[in-house]
């Protein structure tokens, strides 16, 4: 891991807006992006194709080492290809999500992406998210995010994604899911959601993706003088 290679990093937790303000800032300084998130969901949808199960950290260290994944980021959004199939919709289910979820508690799953994670760390830079990006990823990261928003706000946000996607969705289920996940996230035993000493909080409940963007700018531009 070369650490001259510059990395911003951006935590919180599920809807809180740091994918889609991470994309926004990766394409602003034309660096590399890597959603965190996305390698579990993809380990999720991968071994349930391959009738994996969870509790067979064995074969899910394996799996993780022979996935052959690509991201394309374009300012539409972002493109996962996995065996050259594009899997960028299919892992967002939020059945997907949830199996992610619990994939991201065990320790030899985590231990075993951790290399695949810091693979992303290339010329000029990366910009990333997370719950761990800033913790243990890249800890030596020359700037952190911490992006946080109520529960109710974040389920609205997801409520709304699966709408215009013609996704069927209960609000009221999604809330449910989205405290229950913050719970396991932040009481994991290994890498639990939490704030980097040196991170910059933000609330993004009362705030617009393009406010938020303009106020991580005004760091990003003080800090690395660009």
């Amino acid at each position: 891991m070369d650490i001259n290679i510059p990395v911003i990093t951006i935590d919180g937790p599920g809807g809180s807006g740091k994918g889609t303000l991470a994309q926004k800032l990766a394409i602003y300084l034309n660096w590399n992006y890597l959603d965190s998130g996305a390698l579990y969901r993809i380990l999720a949808l991968v071994a349930n194709k391959r009738e994996i199960s969870l509790s067979d950290e064995d074969k899910l260290s394996s799996l993780i080492e022979e996935l052959d994944i690509q991201f394309f980021l374009f300012t539409s959004g972002l493109k996962i290809i996995w065996d050259k199939l594009d899997i960028s919709q299919e892992i967002r289910s939020e059945d997907n999500a949830a199996t992610a979820s619990k994939l991201a508690t065990l320790p030899a799953v985590r231990q075993s992406l951790l290399k695949k994670q810091r693979n992303f760390r290339k010329l000029p830079g990366l910009v990333t998210d997370g719950r761990d990006m800033g913790t243990i990823v890249f800890p030596d990261a020359v700037f952190k995010f911490f992006l946080t928003a109520s529960p109710k706000k974040r389920a609205l946000r997801r409520y709304n994604q699966l709408k215009e996607k013609g996704i069927s969705a209960n609000l009221t289920t999604i809330e449910k899911e989205v405290v229950e996940r913050d719970k396991r996230d932040c009481n994991r035993s290994i890498s639990p959601l939490r704030k980097a000493e040196s991170a910059t909080i933000i609330d993004s409940t009362a705030m617009s993706i393009n406010e938020v963007f303009q106020q991580v700018l005004l760091e990003v531009h003080k800090d690395l003088s660009i």
